[in-house]
């Protein structure tokens, strides 16, 4: 039997009475083109050094690591879920890709295995961390929020058990290579940011299991019905967002030098505001690769900007606050349909 191909939602089959509301929405993404160039004038404004190459290098090396958080975290909202647990795989994958290859004089874990598995492990445990949020949520029939919250805070408490709270600093030399190599110019992070989103916004376009996951997040029971192995799509879903996740805990665990005890804290906060001003819905089967990666370069230009302005650190946080509710409001606006 040939498996039927759903489209995701605001395809050509949609009724006639939604057709015309849902078009506004479609210019949502690239509503935040004009905005970051915006940001660029402003920047160039407040400090003619904004505009330099280093200082341009810069912030696109800083927003790497958010990015493919966000990457992760736009795939899994638009299939209809939460992963709030990303934010700990940043620190533990890493942190235990290292313990497992140092000596326990560097705070490691005494096993000393080769050190060319330590990336790969890191990898592994990312994507282990994903498959088991998964395996809970489809298997059980739990809530993916509270999962994804326990096991937040599960992994943290491993990172800073195996580690005493201490920072770990011996990292074999492969650990900072992809942290600080260069790459034609650029950081070797931000062509690997580049190349991730660059097979995500074509799988999710024009493969089926990527427009799959749209359909899975606008109607999970259509979808079924439709022949879609709904469960197998999440399932993978989540652990690439795992896996997604080990590797940006990887990248910034190379440009810092060192696997901080505190790695990742806080950051899934920055990652829903820059899915959610990007144009991704929480309600699922709505938003874009590409809307989220502006997203995230429209904080990153903000965060250099007020650096800039010598605002303090402390108001960041706040004004990513009121973006987010502007978002929402926003999206309120376009979308024509009320929230949950």
């Amino acid at each position: 039997m040939t498996e039927t191909t759903v489209a995701p939602p605001g395809s050509p089959g949609k009724s006639p009475a939604r057709a015309g509301v849902p078009r506004l929405a479609r210019f949502r993404d690239l509503a935040l083109v004009p905005a970051i160039v915006v940001l660029i004038v402003v920047g160039a404004l407040i400090d003619p050094a904004f505009l330099s190459g280093d200082n341009l290098t810069n912030v696109l090396q800083q927003q790497t690591e958010l990015s493919l958080l966000v990457l992760a975290e736009a795939m899994i909202l638009i299939a209809g879920k939460f992963d709030l647990s990303l934010e700990s795989t940043v620190g533990l994958a890493p942190a235990l890709g290292v313990g497992l290859v140092i000596p326990a004089a560097a705070n490691g874990l005494g096993t000393e295995w080769p050190t060319a598995l330590g990336i790969p492990l890191c990898l592994l445990i990312g994507a282990l961390v994903g498959a088991f949020n998964g395996l809970l949520i489809l298997r059980f029939k739990l809530s993916a929020f509270i999962v994804t919250l326990g096991m937040l805070i599960v992994l943290r408490g491993l990172q800073i058990g195996f580690t005493g709270g201490q920072n770990l600093f011996a990292l074999p030399e492969s650990f900072l290579y992809l942290g600080n190599a260069r790459w034609i110019g650029l950081p070797a992070s931000v062509w690997i940011c580049i190349a991730a989103y660059i097979v995500g916004i074509v799988v999710l376009g024009y493969f089926r299991h990527g427009r799959a996951i749209y359909a899975i997040g606008g109607n999970v029971d259509a979808a079924r019905a439709a022949g879609v192995r709904t469960d197998r799509v999440v399932w993978a879903v989540f652990i690439i967002g795992g896996l997604l996740a080990a590797l940006a805990g990887l990248l910034m665990t190379g440009r810092l030098g060192s696997v901080a005890a505190a790695q990742g804290d806080g950051m899934i906060f920055t990652v829903f505001a820059a899915a959610v001003i990007g144009g991704v819905s929480l309600d699922g089967g709505k938003g874009t690769l590409f809307g989220a990666l502006c997203g995230v370069l429209v904080l990153g230009l903000i965060n250099n900007i007020l650096t800039l302005a010598g605002v303090s650190a402390q108001w960041i946080q706040a004004i990513y606050g009121g973006i987010i509710l502007i978002a929402l409001m926003l999206a309120r606006v376009t979308s024509g349909k009320a929230q949950d």
